[in-house]
């Protein structure tokens, strides 16, 4: 039996223990754990930025993606001491503000960074509402269809928006916001788009709630926004077969039909440094007046 092999690395000023360097995480891309750090590092300053006053989850996979997972909301056990806790409903989450922080996580197979809705500092009123489109089937050919039709009707509505893939099947809509509008006041909004959408594209998306009885249309998932539900955090891996990253793209590209498969830890180093972060071209907005017209009806 070979011996397991540890090292050290130091990372401002901080020593983190890696194991097992060479351990496949993503055995199609030829991913191994160190590769995958090295990743994390490039991703850090814009996954830190969407992780940064959330509550932080992760998914952890030992024995890579092909392995047994399971969701670590509590700290891992013991932490070294430049890990910072939120406490929260009794869970100790982990704070990730800085790179040490998040390639100590990385070093635990952490593949997958989840972050919540709610803000720690202020968890009533969001910074940003979500409508996340979520396919009954695995290989939905018509989702980035999906994603425009909806883009199209935020617009209309004079709402700027920015799509997200989320790395597995699915595209999420993201619109920044000010704060001035609650969890419940944007539900209402949410209930609206999904049924709207639902009524003139009935075979295209859905609002029930029930997978089984959504057929193959694309659920309009507005009550996933909400305090305490979290949402793949922008720039995280996704533990799939190739090693694809959750990516916000243009409006241009969700029409020329971009792959969720297109972006990947192989090359999104090149993409974020021609694009940089899409999440910032939209300007926080409020979008009181929509629900002071939709109330009125």
């Amino acid at each position: 039996m070979s011996r397991a092999v540890k090292g050290t690395i130091v990372v401002e000023g901080q020593e983190i223990t890696v194991s097992n360097p060479n351990k496949m995480l993503f055995p199609e891309m030829e991913i191994t754990k160190a590769i995958f750090l090295q990743k994390l590092t490039v991703l850090s300053p814009w996954l830190m930025k969407h992780c940064q006053d959330r509550y932080l989850t992760t998914i952890r996979f030992p024995d890579g993606v092909h392995g047994k997972s399971f969701y670590q909301k509590n700290s891992p056990q013991p932490a070294p001491p430049f890990v910072h806790i939120d406490e929260h409903g009794g869970i100790q989450y982990v704070r990730l503000d800085s790179l040490p922080v998040l390639l100590w996580l990385g070093n635990l197979a952490c593949i997958e960074y989840h972050a919540s809705f709610d803000r720690i500092s202020n968890p009533v009123k969001p910074t940003e509402w979500v409508l996340d489109l979520d396919p009954s089937v695995e290989e939905e050919p018509r989702i980035m269809e999906a994603a425009s039709l909806v883009g199209d009707l935020l617009e209309s509505l004079g709402i700027e928006s920015v799509p997200k893939t989320s790395g597995a099947t699915g595209v999420q809509i993201i619109v920044p916001l000010v704060q001035d509008m609650t969890f419940d006041e944007l539900r209402v909004i949410g209930e609206f788009v999904g049924a709207y959408l639902s009524d003139r594209y009935p075979k295209l998306f859905t609002i029930e709630r029930l997978k089984k009885n959504r057929g193959d249309l694309i659920y309009i998932d507005y009550l996933q926004h909400y305090e305490g539900k979290t949402i793949v955090a922008p720039y995280s891996p996704r533990a799939r077969i190739g090693a694809t990253v959750s990516t916000p793209l243009h409006w241009s590209e969700v029409r020329r039909g971009a792959a969720i498969t297109d972006f990947n830890l192989l090359n999104i180093t090149s993409r974020l440094e021609q694009e940089g972060d899409l999440l910032t071209q939209a300007a926080p907005q409020s979008l009181r007046s929509i629900l002071s017209f939709i109330t009125k009806k």
